[in-house]
């Protein structure tokens, strides 16, 4: 993800040398957690196909096929993951670590609403329905949607509810709105667009996190995008801070915390943001 979850590269980290050099090489992957690598056989056909379509179809369709039983892994406690998908699980654990613990801090999430869009396979919204929040989680993908309401239901959750839907198409008022590891799919033009409609969606505080667009970052997306290897099915998009604060700040809301995780291929910009 390059949270840039950057690299979900077929090899595996030896060394901190070898892993500085997959991260660079590696562009592999470079997904909010979210890059595809196809065999050499579908190569020319993929990109074709990328030059054709939108983001969010890509999104859809990578996440719905090989992207969901790639991700489902990486997103559980499966042993059948490569050191790099084992990186990127930590860095995100990190990410909701961070998130529930503030809320734990709070202590007044029981009984509230919670809106996470983007939800995945259920990582954050789970634990928050467990801690007795109200659920209303959505994904882009079907399947992505449909395993976390499946892991829901086995742990006898009924507090949360699961669907299908883009991020843009969410609608409803709740006191919390969390997106965690999906703006590396917006387009640099149409972030700030997204950040004030999660705002609209808030009555009380949002949750946010993204691949911040700094020299370091971005010289390793470019390094990387210089050396062969498989297409990547979804674009990766670091983002200036600056535009997501500006956009928290123009719907009304202030940033309260902020939290930045970094490991060898996963790098997120966490920020809270209340109404003022």
């Amino acid at each position: 993800f390059c949270q840039v979850e950057c690299c979900v590269c077929e090899s595996k980290m030896k060394t901190p040398t070898a892993a500085a050099l997959l991260l660079l090489v590696g562009a592999v992957s470079q997904s909010n957690a979210f890059v595809p690598s196809v065999s050499s056989a579908t190569r020319s056909s993929s990109r074709a196909f990328m030059s054709t379509v939108d983001d969010k179809t890509e999104v859809r369709e990578y996440f719905n096929n090989e992207g969901f039983s790639r991700w489902n892994k990486i997103y559980s406690e499966s042993d059948d993951v490569n050191s790099v998908q084992l990186d990127i699980r930590n860095g995100h654990d990190q990410t909701i670590a961070k998130i529930l613990r503030w809320i734990e801090a709070d202590g007044d999430i029981k009984g509230k609403t919670v809106c996470d869009c983007g939800c995945g396979v259920g990582s954050l919204a789970i634990p928050l329905a467990q801690m007795g929040a109200k659920i209303s989680a959505s994904d882009i993908s079907d399947a992505m949607a449909k395993e976390a309401g499946a892991r829901a239901k086995s742990m006898g959750i009924k507090n949360a509810k699961f669907y299908t839907s883009d991020l843009e198409s969410v609608t409803g008022k709740y006191n919390t709105v969390t997106c965690v590891d999906v703006a590396i799919h917006y387009p640099t033009d149409k972030m700030a667009e997204m950040v004030g409609h999660l705002c609209s969606l808030s009555t009380d505080r949002v949750l946010i996190s993204f691949a911040p667009k700094t020299w370091y970052y971005s010289a390793l997306k470019k390094v990387g995008e210089l050396f062969p290897g498989p297409s990547k099915t979804t674009r990766a998009y670091l983002h200036e801070e600056s535009v997501v604060r500006n956009a928290l700040s123009k719907a009304g809301f202030e940033v309260t915390r902020e939290e930045m995780t970094g490991t060898n291929f996963y790098f997120s910009r966490l920020l809270e943001a209340k109404r003022v």
